[in-house]
């Protein structure tokens, strides 16, 4: 059972080549983002593109409990009237984040300074992922938390009385963590320092300066020292979400491993934190171009064609790339395993505390599928079998995790035998219209019991 309803099994197989143009979902990233700070502005925030699957409603129905006015007036067009910086009133109920890791730990951090009080949930998935990598930085501005062992959801916050700036250095390569900080930072008086010792997704720095925030990011050999002044009075502004890379991955990879394939994904954001896939496919001999390179909202954007790429190699992904592409070595490991040789993606730790521990979840699924894999902690291998060399012909589990559910579906537009999913009902927190985009490109992919 997924945390959404009734189990969904899904099977998909190959078929003819995929063809045609693939209008991804808006940035869930930035639709996140988009959302909250709309939230903490004062005045309208227009939105454009905003993605509607269920973990962005999650946030804008939270963002309505904390007192914001939320209305969605179109297809992907959304107006939010902000209450400003420390404005957010004590919600009534439970904020409710299904399964959106996102959404909770930055709405915790946007909370955090106000003298308020919020209790979180979400789906089963949510409640066993660990929020104490959250709630150790917001206890410096003096906030308190009382959740389950490990800081588990459900977890009450007590928002800081009289928060002051706080200088912290993030343990882990995680934009969540660096969000959250940042956004506890924009009620404290003076300057909050985050530094983390690689690069993660900008889209909070980015987005903020857009807003009116001063955000002024230091580059040292310790680290990147990320400073932001606080109490400023966010300025609304219209937003295009960009299309997401994240939800890209999937037609752009099913494309490169399907015989005789050429996709086009229309306007999806090239921000360099978030393009490390495509560097590692093209690293791989895969047969990508980018057209019409461009940037809206301060976001870099292209359109991106991808054909089927039957000579691709296994390579080495290097671990300063991981946090570029955290959400894509699920999918990464579907075109290894069509590749030659071996694929061996380093500092991939992080993965084993996403939606699902993703290492084992793949590689326990790409074993039933007739793969070979090594793991450790830190480090995964796939050992590529050619390009329709996979047996294929398992039941992957999604665990509840919308991207693993995904990945084996890609797998199987190239298997020798169809692939099945147990559960692909959490593709809806994300990506929506997965299954009717897929099968308009020509992918066979269904239901297992239509």
């Amino acid at each position: 059972m997924s945390g959404h309803g009734p189990a969904k099994p899904m099977t998909s197989r190959k078929g003819d080549a995929l063809k045609g143009v693939a209008n991804v979902p808006g940035d869930k990233s930035v639709s996140h983002r988009s959302l909250i700070f709309g939230a903490m502005t004062v005045g309208e925030t227009k939105i454009e593109g905003l993605l509607e699957g269920q973990d962005v409603l999650d946030t804008a129905k939270a963002m309505r409990a904390f007192g914001a006015e939320v209305e969605r007036t179109g297809e992907g067009q959304w107006r939010v009237h902000g209450v400003g910086v420390g404005g957010f009133a004590e919600p009534e109920d439970v904020i409710d984040c299904g399964n959106s890791g996102t959404g909770v730990r930055l709405i915790m951090g946007a909370m955090a300074t106000s003298p308020i009080a919020a209790t979180f949930t979400g789906d089963a998935s949510l409640r066993s992922r660990p929020m104490g990598r959250i709630t150790d930085p917001i206890s410096l501005f003096g906030a308190r938390s009382f959740g389950r062992a490990e800081g588990r959801l459900p977890l009450t916050i007590i928002g800081a009385q009289n928060p002051g700036p706080v200088e912290y250095r993030s343990p882990v390569p995680s934009a969540q963590v660096k969000s959250a900080v940042l956004l506890a930072g924009l009620n404290a008086p003076g300057i909050t320092t985050l530094i983390e010792a690689e690069a993660t997704r900008d889209h909070t720095e980015r987005m903020l300066k857009g807003f009116g925030a001063k955000v002024e990011t230091e580059v040292t050999p310790d680290g990147r020292y990320i400073h932001l002044t606080g109490q400023p009075e966010l300025t609304p502004i219209d937003i295009t979400v960009p299309r997401d890379p994240s939800s890209a991955a999937f037609p752009v990879c099913a494309a490169l491993i399907a015989e005789g394939s050429d996709v086009l994904v229309p306007n999806i954001s090239l921000n360099p934190t978030r393009a490390g896939l495509y560097t590692t496919l093209q690293e791989m001999g895969a047969d990508l171009t980018f057209e019409n390179e461009r940037e809206e909202g301060g976001e870099p954007v292209a359109d991106l064609r991808a054909k089927f790429s039957p000579d691709m190699k296994g390579i080495e992904v290097p671990p300063e790339r991981a946090a570029s592409m955290i959400d894509e070595f699920p999918v990464l490991s579907v075109v290894a395993a069509s590749a030659t040789g071996a694929t061996k993606m380093l500092g991939v730790k992080e993965l084993r505390v996403k939606e699902s521990d993703r290492i084992d979840a793949m590689a326990r699924g790409l074993e039933d599928m007739g793969v070979t894999v090594e793991e450790t902690e830190d480090t995964f291998t796939v050992h590529g079998m050619g390009a329709g060399g996979v047996p294929g012909g398992g039941i992957a589990e999604a665990r509840l995790d919308h991207r693993i559910a995904m990945s084996f579906l890609v797998l199987g537009f190239s298997t020798q035998k169809p692939v099945s999913v147990d559960d692909g009902s959490p593709i809806d927190t994300s990506f929506p219209i997965f299954e009717p985009l897929m099968q308009e490109l020509g992918a066979s992919v269904a239901r297992s019991n239509s």
